[in-house]
């Protein structure tokens, strides 16, 4: 038989393989303090090369390339175009911008923009071009003092603009001073239509002037138009009333027997036709109230500078002087509060009762130029 190996039974044995267990196992230990102390330092350097890499330029002279890059993403999200900087009267100073001073010029960018794209798409071009006929030369005001053409699209508030070149071109040393009668007498507001020029002079201001015309919600200005011109209807303008309404009547009111005035549903019956054209060249210039943007200013034939929005003309009017050079002649006169706010409660009440056949005809019609932005 094999001879058993006996356990250690001294003391003194038992003690060597203790210290020899104790020496493993602190070597252990060292090892793993080793490792801390090596992550901590590694940390602590790059810590350190953070801090110097981001630290506020204007204390180290370095250039900031992260905030530079993230800048860049900010203004590609609004799609400004790179041909178009800034004006200069908008570049930072140092000084504090609201943030609603700043997005004013980029706002107009983007329209601009939308209207180029419009102009461009092949299947609105029926919609969106028109000729530069005397039509539309007669929308057209003149500012030779300044070198302004303002573009008339009725329901929009034209009649203050209208004030404000009176004021420009001298006639009146304020607005307040402008009697009403006078405003749309064009015999003695000193306003004179661009169709008034020769076709040389015409030209040279095309393509010189400072252009600007305001837009509104189509329909809600068809519905401002024809409270104005049918239902309440100005003493000085009977033949709303008196001709152009029984026009429409005879042509679109599907109940013969009918004899109120004209409602609203024949009112949109008659401009969603596609042969609308043969009642208009009856009417005449008084059309010029419900018919579209590209029939009165023709916007992808005519390069204008900005165009401004019903909606938002409390800060697009400030814009516009500022942009025309002329904020520190004359201000715009004091819009009422509420007046510019869409009112989507009034639109969905004159439209509930129109049939969504004629809803889309008049869509059809206006949906080449909203400028919606």
């Amino acid at each position: 038989m094999g001879q058993r190996v006996a356990p250690p039974t001294s003391c003194q044995e038992a003690t060597k393989i203790f210290i020899w267990l104790m020496s493993d196992n602190m070597h252990h230990q060292w090892l793993l303090l080793a490792a801390c102390f090596w992550v901590i330092f590694m940390f602590m350097v790059a810590s350190k090369f953070i801090t110097l890499t981001f630290k506020d330029p204007d204390g180290y002279g370095a250039k900031q390339e992260p905030l530079i890059l993230t800048a860049v993403t900010k203004v590609e999200e609004v799609h400004v175009p790179e041909e178009k900087p800034w004006p200069e009267e908008f570049q930072p100073t140092g000084k504090a911008f609201s943030e609603n001073l700043i997005r004013q010029p980029l706002v107009h960018m983007e329209r601009l923009e939308l209207l180029k794209n419009v102009c461009r798409d092949t299947a609105l071009r029926n919609l969106s071009h028109t000729a530069v006929s005397k039509f539309v030369l007669d929308r057209i005001f003149v500012c030779d003092k300044h070198k302004i053409l303002f573009c008339q699209t009725p329901k929009v508030g034209n009649t203050q603009w209208k004030k404000v070149l009176i004021v420009l071109n001298g006639v009146f040393s304020s607005i307040e001073e402008i009697p009403e009668s006078i405003v749309h007498d064009h015999e003695k507001n000193g306003l004179p239509r661009l169709s008034s020029f020769t076709d040389a002079e015409i030209k040279k201001r095309l393509n010189l002037y400072f252009k600007f015309f305001i837009v509104r919600d189509p329909f809600e200005r068809l519905i401002s138009a024809f409270k104005d011109k049918f239902v309440h209807n100005p003493r000085f303008e009977p033949w709303y009333r008196h001709e152009i309404a029984p026009g429409i009547i005879r042509k679109y009111r599907k109940n013969r027997t009918e004899t109120r005035g004209l409602q609203f549903e024949d009112f949109v019956r008659y401009l969603g036709d596609p042969n609308h054209r043969w009642l208009d060249v009856q009417f005449g210039d008084h059309i010029i109230h419900w018919v579209t943007y590209v029939e009165l200013c023709a916007p992808c034939e005519i390069t204008y500078s900005v165009i401004g929005h019903h909606e938002t003309l409390e800060d697009d009017a400030p814009y516009i002087l500022k942009a025309a050079g002329i904020d520190h002649l004359v201000s715009y006169p004091t819009i009422p509060p509420g007046i510019t706010v869409y009112n989507k409660t009034k639109v969905e009440r004159y439209f509930s009762g129109i049939s969504k056949r004629d809803i889309r005809r008049l869509y059809a019609r206006f949906e080449g130029l909203s400028f919606e932005s």
